[in-house]
């Protein structure tokens, strides 16, 4: 049985910290949730989601993270537990109900949990969602491990309720994507009931601003004796290390191995927002260094130096204060760029206080070494085998060429966004944020003077998440542009969860889908539908397309291989090379299955000097077939599936 869903207090169990997350919610007895999909935070919907037939609470995959909010708004103005969950660039989607929900106060406990993702892992961007707390003027939590992170939701939930305001708990991908020791708490039982009386009014106006101060000075005073916050050392310390989130980890880990214990204070902050300002002044006022450690921007540095500037007026002396902002603690691309990381800790420590690293012992130095050895086989960013975006971007490059117009391809974000790559031929003009690339078609399709041909592509989910405004704007207008719907039916590059068009809600259970060809027919737009596999078709359609000069849109749809390969239940026929038709470079074809259509499947046998296949890979979906120029590409016997294991 999944962890999350025991219900044995006291139990400790190791858990990803997205699980423990969503176990605090549980704990909490949320009652409602809503989120859409975004790395590094998709694990907390999906445990929840899977948590609701357990426990009963409404979850559900939401079209996009501003209606996940607003709903889970709703349910608290009912005075209901809700809980949203989103990466840093949802964040952004949600601003604009956030600064007025600010000011018109809530009822039933609201979290919003953002994980951020320092480093880029999986998106366009590293921001520090930490700064819309303060723009909203809203509590902020940040847990450092997962166990914290469990507390830190039950505590939000508590603290929302008291206040009548959203409460934003900041994970990152460190705390969401590691595993730690987690003590499972009593699950509160389910007993509020949904009502709205006549003086619940929540209106959001200038007006209000005052009482969104007098709330955010209410968590202000309840965080300076947080429990989330804490100072371990001497008491008075002539080197103070302020530290939040896992910085805060790494900073007592290496405290610690350094042997600076006796030296050297440890101030962890739980509450980044309002920051405690009695709590900082206490255990800042003697020291006469400090050292921030934070990720990404210098949002904790910049605060402090506030609250001390502050201090100045009671008499207390201003302590040199290191960190992002004066670039004395960076990462190997510089300060305030990237991760936070032991090692980054270490060595700023021992750059500024002089302190020296522990030295390595001679197994662990072997042991590193002998891993450098062994290297792995490069890999390039790249489609996967079958993946049907591979053949949409081939029919793209096709239609583009032959057109002979020089047309662009707007793109976005999703596993398209490989379009920017070899392996979607380079083809992508941009890359920013979901929605974006019909925004920016709409601009290009309505320039005077501008006689390229524009196609802008979005995923099928990426459709009902943000285009359809751009859409119906284009329609409008007038732009003139192709929009193509890559359809692979589902939100695949976050982990395959359902959306309106897929037929299947957040608890596994079908419902009607909703049609993109029905929704761009009510907006009055010419659609057509084609499988990119089938290559001739598609790229007739888009051709023609090209030409009319008018706003078309087409749905080049094919499911995800890895989800067809789930699905599969027969055999399917193996792809060979005919040694005979394929010549190599003797054919002229320069390569092409493996430097130019780019399949990892398909790859340069050294020894023949001839096209192969990697049959690991190969997932037999047959484009190549299709488009190879010599048709030495062909279809074997089926493959025997093994017995499955009993």
């Amino acid at each position: 049985m999944n962890p999350v869903f025991l219900k044995e207090s006291g139990k400790t169990v190791l858990m990803m910290g997205n699980e423990a997350i969503a176990r605090g919610a549980i704990e909490a007895g949320v009652d409602f949730t809503a989120s859409y999909p975004g790395s590094p935070s998709s694990e907390i919907q999906e445990t929840l989601a899977q948590a609701a037939k357990v426990f009963g609470h409404h979850a559900e995959w939401s079209v996009n993270e501003k209606v996940a909010f607003e709903a889970c708004c709703g349910a608290s103005f009912a005075g209901m537990r809700s809980l949203t969950s989103m990466k840093q660039n949802g964040l952004n989607v949600v601003s604009d109900v956030l600064n007025t929900v600010n000011l018109s106060g809530t009822k039933g406990g609201i979290v919003l949990v953002v994980a951020d993702d320092p480093g880029g892992h999986s998106s366009t961007n590293e921001m520090d969602s930490r700064l819309h707390a303060k723009l909203a003027e809203l509590p902020l939590l940040e847990p450092s491990t997962p166990a914290e992170a469990k507390e830190m939701i039950k505590y939000a939930f508590e603290l929302s309720e008291r206040v009548k305001l959203p409460v934003l708990v900041r994970s990152v991908t460190r705390v969401s994507h590691a595993r730690g020791d987690v003590k499972l708490g009593e699950i509160q039982t389910r007993s509020r009931k949904p009502a709205m009386g006549f003086l619940d009014r929540f209106i959001g106006h200038p007006l209000v601003h005052p009482i969104l101060h007098l709330r955010f000075n209410q968590a202000k005073a309840e965080f300076e004796k947080s429990p989330f916050n804490a100072y371990l050392g001497p008491e008075n310390a002539e080197t103070v290390i302020v530290a939040s989130g896992p910085s805060a980890a790494y900073a007592i880990e290496a405290v610690h191995n350094l042997g600076l214990d006796d030296q050297a204070g440890v101030l962890k902050i739980g509450t980044g927002w309002p920051l405690p300002e009695q709590l900082v002044i206490k255990h800042l006022a003697r020291a006469k260094q400090v050292l921030v450690f934070e990720e990404v921007d210098p949002f904790l540095e910049d605060n402090l130096k506030v609250v001390m500037a502050g201090a100045v007026f009671q008499g207390i002396a201003v302590p040199k204060i290191f960190g992002k902002r004066g670039g004395q603690i960076k990462g190997p691309r510089g300060a305030g760029i990237g991760e936070m990381s032991p090692d980054i800790v270490y060595d700023s420590l021992a750059g500024i206080l002089g302190a020296r690293r522990p030295e390595r012992s001679e197994k662990f130095l072997a042991a590193g070494k002998q891993a450098a050895e062994w290297k792995l086989p490069g890999r390039e960013w790249a489609f996967c085998a079958g993946c049907p975006h591979r053949a949409s971007f081939w029919v793209i490059k096709t239609a583009l060429k032959e057109d002979d117009r020089e047309g662009v391809l707007i793109g976005d974000i999703g596993c398209y966004s490989m379009g920017v790559s070899k392996t979607g031929y380079n083809l992508s003009r941009t890359l920013q944020c979901m929605g974006s690339g019909i925004g920016f078609a709409n601009g290009l399709g309505n320039l005077a003077g501008f006689h390229q041909p524009v196609i802008a592509i979005a995923g099928d989910s990426t459709f009902f998440h943000s285009c359809l405004p751009g859409l119906v704007n284009a329609k409008y207008n007038g732009a003139k542009m192709v929009f193509i719907v890559l359809d692979n039916s589902g939100t695949a590059m976050t982990g395959f969860q359902p959306h309106p068009g897929t037929g299947k809600n957040a608890l596994g259970q079908q419902v009607e889908p909703v049609s993109i060809e029905k929704v761009c027919a009510g907006i009055g737009l010419t659609v057509q539908a084609v499988d990119p596999f089938e290559f001739e078709q598609a790229l007739k359609i888009l051709e023609d397309a090209l030409e009319t000069d008018q706003l078309r849109v087409l749905v080049f749809r094919h499911k995800c291989a890895l989800i067809e390969g789930r699905e599969r239940k027969e055999d399917q026929p193996r792809v060979i090379i005919d040694q005979e038709i394929c010549l190599g470079d003797a054919c002229g074809c320069n390569r092409f299955c493996s430097r130019v259509f780019a399949c990892p499947a398909l790859i340069w046998d050294n020894i023949k000097q001839k096209a192969a296949i990697d049959e690991v890979v190969c997932t037999r979906c047959g484009v190549c077939l299709k488009i190879c120029p010599k048709g030495a590409i062909k279809l074997e016997q089926p493959l025997k599936k093994k017995a499955a294991k009993k």
